[in-house]
């Protein structure tokens, strides 16, 4: 507690792809729309890469705080596609945004943003950190196979980013919860480009460097794992889902979230999508969704707010937060 979100901000790339425009590729539009729920995604044109997408969202973010830029003392990205594997993109991110700060990465697939905000507010609190920017952002269609059905229509790009400062003593993590289970490895990976797999000419030939997911298990774990940690993380609050005012999933599969919020009874009205334009972005995903719900005035001073992202570790984080 005694944190705040002083800045929110979010970019995504102006062309959709619709699901017509997949047609040339073999896809069936009103399967995609049937099986996922998404109607569009964006994917960055050439040479655009993750950190552009982060800068972006974290300059908007810097205008909407109205803050100075030189004081950000602390820059984490969550993503699982850097522009490149060393160095850090957050020490990209750094460099173009021209701030003096340190800058470090944060790899928890599509639950990095979640991981990436308590880590971001952890500093905060203890005084290490006045002014911490905390970045979602990845470019999924450059890990995704085209020629993967399943797979790759679920998928667009985007970068959502907070600022993070000290604030009252009610507002900030009124719980939270965090974990990951590592023997689900294989579900969802891209085993290519890492030291046990490198780069290699004939790998990439054979796909090894794309992003591969086993559909069904995933989907079943996602809707365990988002009854779990819920219950786990309103429990010890004490609260209940009647006063939560706002709740922001992971943006994967509208069948997840569906089935997630009939499980547990959740009042769908306060359940904020975006999936249906953007699809699964990721990193980008909860704060792309943040960023929207607070403009669009769903976010107010004190709302009790719920957020939970899942994805490939296996890992999860679900926040409840005080507004």
């Amino acid at each position: 507690m005694g944190v705040q979100i002083v800045g929110v901000g979010s970019c995504a790339p102006e062309k959709p792809i619709r699901n017509e425009d997949l047609a040339s590729l073999g896809y069936d539009a009103d399967w995609i729309v049937q099986r996922t729920g998404i109607l569009e995604r964006r994917h960055a044109p050439p040479g655009v890469a993750t950190s552009d997408l982060a800068v972006d969202a974290a300059a908007r973010a810097i205008e909407h705080a109205g803050v100075d830029p030189a004081d950000i003392d602390l820059v984490l990205v969550g993503t699982f596609t850097p522009d490149m594997l060393l160095p850090s993109t957050a020490c990209l991110v750094q460099e173009k945004l021209g701030l003096r700060a340190p800058a470090m990465d944060v790899q928890a697939a599509c639950a990095s943003f979640v991981y990436a905000m308590i880590t971001g507010m952890q500093f905060v609190a203890t005084g290490c950190s006045r002014l911490a920017l905390v970045i979602g952002a990845d470019c999924n269609s450059r890990v995704v196979n085209p020629a993967d059905k399943k797979t790759y229509p679920l998928f667009g790009d985007a970068a959502g980013a907070v600022l993070v400062a000290p604030g009252g003593r009610d507002q900030g993590l009124v719980s939270y919860a965090v974990g990951s289970d590592g023997s689900g490895a294989d579900l969802l990976c891209r085993r290519m480009g890492g030291s046990r797999m490198p780069y290699a000419p004939g790998g990439a030939a054979d796909g090894m460097h794309y992003l591969t997911m086993e559909g069904r298990p995933i989907f079943k774990w996602a809707i365990r794992v988002l009854g779990e940690t819920i219950t786990e993380v309103l429990d010890d609050a004490g609260a209940t889902l009647d006063d939560v005012n706002l709740v922001i999933f992971h943006q994967a599969n509208m069948r997840i979230i569906g089935s997630a919020v009939k499980a547990m009874g959740i009042d769908e009205t306060k359940v904020f999508n975006n999936l249906d334009r953007y699809g699964n972005t990721s990193s980008g995903s909860i704060p792309l969704a943040l960023d929207h719900a607070y403009h669009q005035g769903r976010i107010q001073p004190g709302d009790l707010i719920l957020f939970s992202g899942f994805g490939a570790g296996l890992a999860w984080g679900t926040v409840l937060m005080r507004w």
